[in-house]
């Protein structure tokens, strides 16, 4: 029997819309995968997913459908919109021209910029810009992580309120052991430093 204090968890489909059953990050990264070939080679978008998923992606990830799925979501949307994801980003990157960004760089961008401006309703700002982030730390350079940090932030900013944000963490606990107040916040553990690149490389990483 439950106990009366404890909390009822949230409908089944209130927690899928919240915490997806699979890696959004290793969608993220295979779609920047494939939209940094595409800068160089055009090509049908529905031809470049099949094949890097056969060819380049390695071992397939848990979920594979559904990763796979996203993945192909994101790259279609890029391309579909590109001319107006490229228009924002170059009007919040003060002093840099986009075909002067890295192919790294401005993938992330737009990638990022998708979701911030069509997917709003289903990824918190917050949310897109930490992945943002944390993909250029893997796949940039030394500055990218921090130069896409700074156009994201600029292009939130004129966004207004987030439709949707990200779920509060849970408080940790207090000196005495329980949850309350006093308690102070937990911090995450920091992540250990990625590998970086001059250009993206297949990779296993999970969010």
């Amino acid at each position: 029997m439950a106990s009366p204090s404890a909390k009822k968890s949230p409908p089944a489909a209130a927690r899928s819309a919240e915490r997806p059953t699979y890696s959004r990050r290793r969608a993220r990264e295979s779609a920047l995968q494939i939209l940094f070939g595409m800068d160089w080679e055009v090509r049908d978008p529905d031809v470049a997913v099949d094949d890097y998923w056969a060819k380049f992606a390695g071992e397939k990830p848990e979920s594979y459908d559904e990763v796979r799925t996203h993945c192909g979501e994101l790259v279609r949307g890029v391309l579909g919109n590109r001319a107006m994801l490229d228009k924002r980003i170059s009007a919040a990157s003060h002093h840099w021209k986009l075909d002067r960004m890295s192919a790294v760089d401005r993938n992330i961008l737009r990638l990022a910029v998708f979701e911030l401006l069509l997917q709003g309703d289903q990824v918190p700002r917050k949310v897109a810009i930490n992945e943002a982030i944390e993909i250029a730390k893997k796949f940039g350079n030394e500055d990218s992580s921090s130069f896409v940090n700074g156009i994201l932030d600029r292009i939130a900013g004129e966004l207004g309120r987030d439709p949707r944000p990200e779920s509060p963490r849970p408080r940790g606990k207090a000196k005495d052991g329980k949850d309350g107040k006093d308690g102070k916040d937990s911090k995450d553990s920091k992540p250990a430093a990625a590998p970086r690149s001059s250009e993206p490389a297949s990779a296993e990483g999970e969010a």
